[in-house]
């Protein structure tokens, strides 16, 4: 299965926290192989400005060629580029696993209610758990249900 991370990868914090959550979904899902969009490099850099067409390119192959979208929703408001990745998941048809540790309030579930309720799952944990592989252990078992849901869909 292959699953593709939607997350804010602005800052070393962001990065890394993608880096172990991906890392802690492959231990957990033994067929599971995690995208991460982060790690994208045209030329050997990251995010010069002539290379930024190939590496949205890039971005949309990976969508397209994974199984399943888990976004992660934190913050005020959603990353814009995470929310464009929802839409472009929901438009063909992929399961969403959203993922909110952010515990500010707003419309549904602590989110916008278009992003709440495009997700096939959301995972809801505040972030008073500091504990990474408890989320992951509740996170595969919402991919888990995502993908059922989607095989079951696609038999009828």
């Amino acid at each position: 299965m292959k699953i593709y991370l939607s997350a804010a990868l602005f800052t070393q914090v962001e990065r890394r926290w993608n880096r172990e959550l991906a890392g802690l979904l492959e231990e957990e899902i033994p067929d599971a192989t995690v995208l991460l969009p982060q790690d994208i490099k045209i030329h050997g850099a990251f995010n010069r400005p002539e290379n930024f067409r190939h590496i949205y390119e890039q971005c949309i192959e990976m969508l397209e060629e994974s199984d399943l979208v888990v976004a992660i929703l934190d913050g005020p408001d959603v990353d814009s580029g995470v929310a464009f990745e929802m839409g472009y998941a929901r438009a063909v048809g992929m399961p969403i696993v959203g993922v909110r540790t952010d515990y500010r309030e707003s419309q549904d579930r602590g989110l916008n209610i278009v992003l709440a309720q495009g997700c096939t799952e959301l995972l809801r944990e505040m972030s008073f758990n500091e504990d990474p592989t408890q989320l992951v252990k509740d996170l595969s078992r919402k991919i888990m249900l995502a993908s059922k849901r989607k095989a079951q869909q696609s038999v009828s």
